[in-house]
């Protein structure tokens, strides 16, 4: 679909119109990208079949954004946003994903610095020249600095959320050409891990040359790096990769393989092949000269004695021994979970009414979810006191009845103070159906510090579960100092639930998952939904989960409503 490339475009606009003050076209064009979000349909089939009144009659858009999108689906451009880059060469996007660089940073850096990117960021912030401006200062000058370091790490990668429709996109279009028989995802998506440095793609075909030129033409104005007879390299129109490798029917399984990874697995595969007198490799497994069965990749790992480890396993955490014993984890399975207990509403800074979210949910096939909106202290988004709180359970009362086959749970999600105190009084906490706690400001505190105040946090007995565990959000914000080990033992003590947050705070991390898991701690995998498209996040949450060796019956979600409650605290 077009509409993702369509919104990242009015998003760099929006950005652009708020920074340069145009604030009241920027509110249009909000709502235009809002109601693009929520659009099904492709924009391109909609300008096609009905043309410029078609796009009119999407909720938000009028003639002149229709005539906008009319333009990009015409010209792959918006005219307007390029004059606006001409009048403000500065990557907007790209200096605010220095947490604490905004919409203003931006533009006080540019009007006095010149500053139009990270490398400019970096220079002038090294010479101290950031700190000089109105409303730095030396500490957050520091702070640009080790955030500037942070993107460095995660350089030309995306997180899998922004990549994975389009990268379904392609397996789907190569699969409908008429000249592809096989076409799957392989590499780091294939593992999903939680970042992605490019969309790799294993197909089998008879006709590679016009395999790899369908390829090139669905790619969004696909640059050839490489080419030969049976791969193609390419970059997209914003230098993000897409490689194709073609693979012959007869070995697909060993290519499936060996383009899946990681490198780490697959050299103890290797050499646990060496060890038997094969020879395994993407062209096939072979004894001697004799080409053994390795059409599907479970053929080739029982060839050499393994039980089958799924992609997400294979990072050399100990799979290969635990397949060759036996005794692989039966991972959570994709679409397990029964319910989200971490969702956002338009009663703080969700996008959506709790009727709204709970419809959606229940259209994705949820049974239950849990409202849990900001509370007292994050008075910025609106959020709640024990006043409000009680208003919104009156509000999921009358929604409920709406709404049959579905649970919609009265929850919160608490700020913990910095001594460890929660905002809400527990007396208002104990008549909630779901609380989580979670930490909002003091990132920078010492790991001992942090930790007593989480511990205590989690020792209050209304707390059922620890939002974001360790605070990171990808890719602009790390973990804060923590005592992982000793998270896990109190958890396991009070019986608190650690989340899997499944947004881009990806949090817990897959290493942090496996920890818990094996001290047989409870996890909750949550979308963090802010919006009716947030609870997509859920895939990518099990995916973690998976990474994690975790199970079914170490995720509370795969509960049922009625087996949930005994598991909660409150």
């Amino acid at each position: 679909m077009e509409n993702q490339e369509l919104i990242r475009l009015f998003s760099q606009l929006i950005s652009h119109l708020l920074v340069q003050g145009a604030s009241f076209k920027a509110q249009a064009l909000v709502k235009a990208t809002e109601a693009l979000e929520e659009l099904e349909e492709d924009i391109r089939e909609i300008y096609q079949r009905e043309g410029t009144l078609g796009l009119q009659g999407i909720s938000g858009v009028g003639k002149g954004i229709a005539e906008k999108i009319e333009e990009y689906i015409e010209t792959g451009d918006i005219k307007e946003l390029e004059a606006y880059k001409k009048k403000m060469p500065v990557d907007i996007e790209e200096l605010m994903l220095v947490e604490g660089v905004g919409l203003k940073a931006v533009k006080e850096l540019w009007h006095h610095l010149k500053i139009k990117n990270l490398v400019d960021l970096e220079r002038m912030a090294k010479a101290g020249k950031v700190q000089s401006l109105p409303h730095f200062g030396a500490k957050k000058e520091q702070n640009i600095l080790e955030g500037i370091a942070l993107q460095k790490e995660f350089q030309g990668r995306k997180l899998i959320a922004d990549v994975y429709p389009t990268s379904q996109r392609y397996i789907e279009e190569l699969k409908g050409s008429g000249v592809v028989q096989k076409a799957v995802l392989v590499g780091s998506l294939r593992r999903m891990k939680e970042t992605i440095g490019g969309i790799d793609i294993l197909v089998t075909t008879k006709q590679p040359k016009k395999t790899m030129d369908f390829l090139a033409s669905i790619v969004s104005r696909a640059k050839v790096q490489r080419r030969g007879e049976d791969y193609i390299s390419l970059v997209d129109k914003e230098g993000f990769s897409v490689n194709m490798k073609v693979a012959r029917e007869e070995v697909f399984g060993a290519a499936l393989w060996y383009f899946t990874g990681s490198k780490e697995h697959n050299k103890r595969v290797e050499d646990l092949a060496v060890k038997k007198g094969l020879q395994l490799s993407k062209g096939g497994l072979f004894q001697g000269k004799k080409l053994l069965a390795c059409k599907t990749e479970e053929e080739v790992y029982q060839a050499l004695g393994m039980e089958y480890p799924e992609p997400e396993l294979r990072e050399d955490r100990g799979e290969v021994e635990a397949a060759l014993q036996g005794r692989l984890p039966r991972i959570i399975p994709y679409g397990s979970l029964k319910g989200d207990l971490q969702v956002q509403t338009n009663w703080t800074d969700g996008k959506h009414s709790i009727e709204e979210m709970a419809k959606e949910a229940k259209k994705q096939g949820l049974l239950y979810i849990a409202i849990t909106d900001h509370t007292r202290d994050l008075a910025m988004v609106g959020g709640a006191d024990e006043k409000k709180l009680m208003a919104q359970m009156k509000e999921i009362d009358k929604v409920q009845k709406k709404i049959p086959g579905i649970k919609i749970l009265k929850g919160a999600e608490v700020n913990i103070r910095k001594d460890g105190t929660l905002d809400i009084e527990n007396k208002m906490l104990a008549k909630l159906d779901v609380v989580g706690a979670s930490v909002h400001s003091f990132f920078k505190m010492t790991k001992s510090d942090m930790t007593k105040r989480i511990v205590r946090a989690m020792e209050n007995p209304n707390v059922d579960i620890l939002f974001h565990p360790t605070g990171r959000r990808l890719p602009s914000r790390q973990e804060y100092d923590i005592d992982m080990e000793k998270i896990i033992l109190v958890a396991k003590k009070t019986g608190t639930i650690l989340e899997a947050n499944a947004s881009s705070r990806m949090d817990l991390k897959d290493t942090n998952i496996a920890k818990v898991v094996k001290a047989g701690v409870t996890i909750a995998i949550n979308s963090d939904a802010h919006k009716k498209s947030h609870f997509s996040f859920l895939q990518f949450g099990i995916g973690q989960a998976r990474r994690g060796w975790a199970e079914s019956g170490d995720v509370v979600n795969t509960l049922s409503y009625k087996e949930l409650l005994p598991s909660l605290k409150s």
